[in-house]
């Protein structure tokens, strides 16, 4: 494990910087909605671009991550979200929807690139903890946004917010440069995989990791309209300042961090898949509680739900991104990591407009209802096929 230090750390870095460009226009989207004169639930739209952009990406990197270097491609992805927020800064409609595509392309290849990366350097019986640390960087890095930008807001207003954010990612891709040597020469950067449709079919029949595919498609919705609309939620419909709802989405994040290592190990050492099942439960009991949220709840209330429902919505995919490398055919990790990926973010393309729709409509209450049903059906399904005891596809790794 002590070759593995450089490796994980760099990669969760990296996770981090990309994870604070992902949130960003989602934290100031109050403010840039005012100024362009565009309703702040566009947000979901936004989000749904971005992952529909990233899942392209994510499919497209399996193949350049063993060719190119995954630390090359995590530059590249640096690049882009600075590209983006750069463009954000010009306070325009069409500009914004640039500033999304751009951020969608950097969020696509961070999860292959890292799982190519860990899947050489880590023992198979430290994944779920490894993988895990490594997915706190998203948590880390909303926690960030969520006190960073709203403290740019006040002070510079959100077109220098996004300029500051862009000039940090260009400085990150600067900094990475010296692991190049260290991180890209693998032994097993030639080998080819079969591709990434092989890998696809590979994942949708293979018995466990079908189904975890589909339940990382649910959950993420369940993540995403709570990542990404909680600050609009608490603002909007609970009469929260900015401030607040975003202090509160950083606190979830936090907590969230800490319950993500905790599964992770957890996964080391029970089936993975079902406590991704029990995981789903808790997430069902959370969202229900945060549609139920009103102007007139006492403020610690909200803040116990809605750090309790984050805690839980945000700490699965560490452990469902191990069970994916854990399975996957020797050479393919990044390959089948990009479809777990993919799968993944189509969960954040169809899901966050679909809430926006019903809160539109309906009302919030009703959207969370709908994700919790969601999120119930998946779990059991996933208690209800989980074998015994963890299988194994391949006995060798990367």
């Amino acid at each position: 494990m002590k070759r593995a230090f450089v490796p994980v750390a760099s990669m969760l870095a990296i996770q981090v910087m990309i994870s604070i460009s992902v949130l960003a226009l989602g934290v100031m989207m109050p403010v840039v909605a005012d100024d362009l004169g565009i309703d702040a639930k566009l947000v979901g739209v936004f989000t749904a671009i971005i992952y529909a952009v990233a899942t392209v990406v994510a499919l497209a990197a399996a193949g350049a991550v063993p060719r190119v270097g995954a630390v090359r491609v995590c530059q590249g992805a640096l690049v882009m979200a600075a590209i983006g927020l750069a463009f954000n800064s010009l306070a325009t409609v069409a500009t914004t929807v640039v500033a999304v595509l751009f951020i969608g392309a950097a969020q696509g290849p961070i999860n292959p690139s890292s799982a190519h990366v860990l899947a050489q350097r880590v023992p198979r019986e430290y994944f779920g903890a490894v993988f895990s640390l490594k997915q706190t960087g998203v948590p880390i890095g909303f926690a960030l946004a969520g006190v960073i930008f709203p403290a740019l807001l006040h002070l510079f207003g959100w077109r220098s917010a996004s300029l500051a954010a862009a000039g940090a990612l260009l400085l990150s891709a600067i900094a990475v440069e010296p692991l190049r040597p260290l991180l890209d020469t693998t032994g097993t950067a030639g080998r080819a995989s079969g591709g990434i449709w092989q890998s696809t079919r590979f994942v949708m029949g293979h018995p466990q990791l079908r189904v975890l595919g589909i339940a990382a498609f649910v959950y993420v919705i369940a993540q995403h309209t709570f990542t990404f609309y909680l600050v609009t939620y608490l603002y909007e419909h609970c009469r929260l300042s900015i401030s607040q709802a975003g202090a509160l989405l950083s606190v979830s994040q936090l907590f969230g961090m800490g319950v993500r290592l905790v599964s992770g190990g957890a996964g080391d050492r029970f089936p993975r898949m079902q406590l991704l099942g029990w995981t789903g439960i808790g997430m069902t009991v959370g969202c229900v509680a945060v549609g139920l949220l009103t102007a007139s709840t006492p403020f610690w209330l909200i803040t116990t739900v809605v750090v309790g429902y984050g805690s839980v919505v945000i700490s699965w995919n560490g452990t469902s991104q191990a069970e994916f490398a854990h399975l996957a055919p020797p050479g393919a990790v990044a390959a089948v990591a990009a479809v777990q990926t993919a799968l993944a973010f189509s969960g954040a393309v169809f899901g966050p407009p679909i809430f926006a729709l019903i809160a539109s409509t309906a009302g919030y209450r009703p959207a969370f209802i709908a994700v919790a049903a969601c999120v119930l059906v998946t779990a059991i399904w996933q208690l209800v096929a989980a074998p015994p005891r963890r299988t194994s596809a391949h006995p060798s790794s990367d």
